[in-house]
């Protein structure tokens, strides 16, 4: 099982900006937002495409909180491996990438968007997916 995780190089300044700018908490916080937000576009992601690890470094305690067990479970589910699988750590951290670019495009598309519109939005969104 690992213990910590490096986003890329490019990601560390993009967590910074996103953290100041989405103003919903800390770092490790945008970071999970990311990671669930790149698995909602339902993408599989290539290990091949893996990028560098020279960024922001996370422990999974950190990350995850005392959620880890969830986090993880939902990149296996999305990937069809178990929790204990040797790359599950590359997912996570593939996704995370992702999503930390996804997010930041979104906010630099609509730069009046604060945290708190940019939650209201995607559980509006989801929610009428539902109907």
């Amino acid at each position: 099982m690992f213990t910590h995780i490096k986003t890329s190089k490019e990601n560390r300044d993009i967590v910074a900006q996103l953290t100041r700018k989405l103003n919903l908490g800390t770092e490790n916080f945008i970071a999970r937002i990311a990671l669930t937000y790149s698995l909602t576009q339902g993408k599989k992601l290539n290990l091949s495409d893996i990028k560098n690890s020279s960024g922001k470094q996370y422990t999974k305690n950190v990350l995850f909180g005392d959620y880890a067990d969830y986090y993880i479970g939902m990149v296996a589910l999305h990937y069809d491996v178990h929790t204990s699988d040797k790359d599950i750590s590359k997912y996570i951290k593939m996704h995370i990438d992702d999503g930390l670019e996804l997010l930041n495009q979104e906010i630099e598309a609509n730069p009046n968007m604060d945290g708190f519109d940019f939650l209201i939005e995607k559980v509006k969104t989801g929610l009428e997916e539902l109907v």
